[in-house]
């Protein structure tokens, strides 16, 4: 029988659970890029076959960058990574992931490139449709699941950013392209996409419409994750799918992106940006929860009841697998309930209390948030300078990020931008 998610979020109708059969594994669709959508992938993977990854494609910086500038063609390193992340452990499918991952060294034009990149443009080129490129590359190794891009055409990243500018630190500066975007020194005000109207993969919004459960996150917020949300066709998918919807938080805010926000101001972001996006669960760290309250709150501000659970490297800002995997088969309802307790696999118990579940670490104890120090606002300012001029109009970005040389770069929470 269906069953409700409890609580709704205000003024709204309870969201029935899809149907589904004793034993059947659940459909599930994990949106994002880098290494945030790898270490949720490594996570449904243990839980189910029927599992989709829908990566975004507005990288252009590094290795992705550099051969999207080169072939007109998709930025591959988040797919390629997605790829890994759900490819078999064991035998010649884990070699080849190895092998995917391999990064050319020395100085010369390979260096830098990842063997999964060119190979994955190879096929595309070859066969002449990146999705079935994609789907080639998934049997060859062994992939527990399938792989799609966002949209089968390239897409960049457009950025309002406040503080750029030392002689009117309020004025907005427009900055272009993921990889600039992932590390500016000002503050993100808001994100949108050019064009602004591209098409989302056909196979992707297919596989959004079937799921049981539409999960977002890990990753950086403003590169990774809203961008599904602003492309018209996946929005409508998200929005309007029979799913529920569960976001997982970051571990940290991220430096550039997201510097100084709280983790209901990441929340906020979203229902700013996709007024009509509705979360059932918010799935997040007690370590990154010095307030659970303000948190809850912004959760049932989108329909969605928050479920704290120890899903960090324990001493690192990184998702584990493995815990990760125990939350999500938690918030999938396997999970045994005894009265207002409900047991949570082998993390530990689960202490309801209002719109807030808090996941005990094995022995029983709640884990405890330790106190957090504000760098800034709850929630990012709204632009309300004049506008800084913009370096051009030009399809490549417009602020300039110096060439990593095809070295990987990462934000200083792991996630890879190329």
């Amino acid at each position: 029988m269906a069953e409700s998610v409890d609580p709704p979020g205000p003024g709204r109708e309870p969201r029935a659970a899809p149907a589904a059969d004793a034993g059947r594994q659940p459909a599930v669709v994990a949106f994002g890029g880098g290494h945030g959508l790898a270490a949720s992938l490594a996570a449904l993977r243990q839980l189910t076959s029927a599992l989709t990854a829908v990566v975004t494609v507005g990288d252009d910086g590094g290795s992705s960058g550099r051969l999207r500038a080169e072939f007109g063609a998709l930025p591959m390193g988040d797919l390629r990574m997605a790829l890994a992340a759900l490819a078999g452990p064991d035998g010649p499918p884990a070699t080849w992931a190895e092998l995917f991952q391999h990064r050319f060294t020395g100085s010369g034009p390979l260096a830098g490139h990842a063997v999964g990149n060119l190979v994955l443009i190879g096929l595309a080129e070859r066969i002449g449709s990146p999705v079935a490129a994609l789907d080639l590359a998934a049997g060859l190794l062994g992939a527990r699941g399938r792989v799609l891009p966002l949209s089968t055409a390239g897409i960049d990243i457009v950025a309002d950013v406040i503080g750029l500018d030392p002689a009117a630190p309020g004025a907005v500066t427009e900055v272009r392209g993921q990889a600039a975007v992932a590390t500016t020194s000002g503050r993100v005000a808001g994100v949108r996409l050019a064009p602004a109207e591209p098409a989302a993969c056909a196979e992707a919004v297919a596989a959004a419409q079937a799921a049981d459960w539409l999960v977002l996150g890990p990753g950086s917020l403003y590169t990774s994750m809203l961008p599904h949300l602003l492309v018209p066709g996946m929005r409508r998918a998200i929005t309007t799918a029979r799913a529920r919807t569960l976001m997982v938080l970051n571990l940290a805010a991220q430096p550039g992106e997201t510097a100084g926000y709280t983790p209901q101001a990441h929340l906020d972001a979203l229902r700013r940006h996709v007024p009509g996006l509705r979360l059932d669960v918010v799935i997040a760290d007690p370590s990154a929860v010095p307030e659970p309250d303000p948190l809850a709150r912004a959760a049932a501000d989108l329909g969605a009841r928050l479920h704290l659970a120890p899903v960090r490297v324990p001493g690192a800002p990184v998702h584990d697998p493995a815990r990760l995997a125990a939350a999500f088969r938690a918030v999938f309802g396997t999970v045994e309930r005894v009265g207002t307790v409900e047991r949570v696999g082998t993390v530990g118990t689960v202490e309801r209390v209002g719109a807030v579940e808090q996941a005990a670490a094995p022995g029983g104890r709640s884990a405890a948030a330790p106190p957090a120090v504000r760098t800034g606002p709850s929630t990012p300012p709204a632009p309300s300078a004049p506008r800084a001029s913009s370096a051009g109009g030009s399809r490549r970005p417009l602020t300039k990020y110096p060439s990593s040389g095809g070295a990987v770069r990462r934000t200083p929470f792991g996630e890879a931008k190329e």
